[in-house]
């Protein structure tokens, strides 16, 4: 399903205001927040997938990543998840099913997160994921909607990993390659959130499915600002554009690029690979944090140094034209 077809869904279904949703499905957000007390708002996403590796254990891994990095972008913290499981009973060995989940649940100890539960269906494709439960104070939740201009924007991980998927689908990819991009797909956002919210950070995003290109627009559209992009500062994956070069670019990158570029203006001088990494589907990629100019630059200082998050500044706000992003 392409981004379109989510948008058009969406705008028809009969969805009613409640005061006490107080992100819901108006700004293409992470995930939901429900206001319980004043001091209380409760997070809830949820996220699944096919394998993007061959070894069940690490799929778990990064399938369990990835769903709990929404709630890192909104500025909370995950509490309890559900598995979401779907698994040919009948073709594959039970011992796969206890590995992925036995990787899952090392990332959710690694988190702090309890698991209550879940959900099993059989099917014929694999499928693993979570519906994650979370927690943020109401005053303090991060959206992809304040954005300001001045600010920079400030990226966690590399991209890549769905060129290098693919590569390695078609048995190109190296083992240096696939190790970094497992590398950065296990790791957890987690130190990314708690320190964005200690430098004032004033919206976040990560970065997934509907790229780099998508999810930066995103936060654009939803803060009505725009966003100049400087791509030479965009840090990526080993070996990641070698396999753009030659032509391993998958699906979603191409519905990525057909359904957001009208709102993009790309420098010429901008390498067209360079382009494609840009518009490659995330899984489990980094967050995009705006925040104040100095304190970006104090954010980045402190991931790098007392977390080993290789973070950049890709980028700033500013007013005009709001709802695009220019690439230099």
């Amino acid at each position: 399903m392409g981004p379109e077809d989510l948008d058009q869904i969406l705008k028809d279904l009969p969805l009613k205001k409640d005061p006490k949703v107080l992100v819901g499905l108006e700004t293409s957000d992470d995930a939901g927040v429900y206001q319980l007390t004043d001091e209380i708002a409760l997070i809830q996403t949820a996220d699944f997938f096919t394998p993007i590796v061959d070894d069940p254990y690490t799929f778990g891994q990064i399938a369990v990543a990835n769903a709990l990095s929404d709630v890192y972008a909104m500025g909370g913290r995950p509490l309890t998840a559900l598995n979401l499981v779907a698994f040919p009973i009948k073709t594959l060995s039970l011992s796969v099913l206890k590995e992925i989940l036995r990787g899952g649940l090392s990332k959710m100890e690694e988190a702090g997160v309890a698991l209550v539960g879940g959900h099993t269906i059989e099917d014929p494709e694999v499928k693993y994921g979570l519906a994650v439960t979370g927690v943020v104070h109401p005053n303090e939740i991060l959206t992809n909607a304040k954005a300001n201009p001045g600010d920079q924007l400030v990226l966690t991980k590399p991209l890549g990993t769905g060129i290098i998927a693919t590569a390695l689908k078609g048995g190109i990819a190296s083992e240096e390659a696939v190790a970094k991009m497992v590398e950065s797909m296990v790791a957890l956002n987690r130190k990314a959130s708690e320190w964005m919210r200690a430098f004032g950070a004033h919206a976040c995003t990560d970065i997934t499915g509907f790229s780099f290109i998508g999810h930066t627009l995103e936060m654009a559209i939803a803060s009505r600002v725009g966003m100049i992009i400087h791509s030479e500062k965009i840090p990526l994956l080993p070996e990641a554009m070698e396999y753009a070069r030659l032509g391993l670019i998958p699906g979603g990158a191409h519905s990525n690029r057909e359904f957001f570029s009208c709102r993009v203006d790309t420098d010429p001088h901008v390498p067209g690979l360079r382009i494609d990494l840009l518009y490659d589907p995330q899984t489990s990629g980094g967050l995009l944090i705006s925040l104040p100019r100095g304190d970006a630059e104090k954010l980045v200082e402190k991931l790098k140094k007392e977390e080993n998050i290789d973070a950049s500044i890709v980028g700033e706000v500013v007013e005009e034209p709001p709802g695009k992003i220019r690439i230099l």
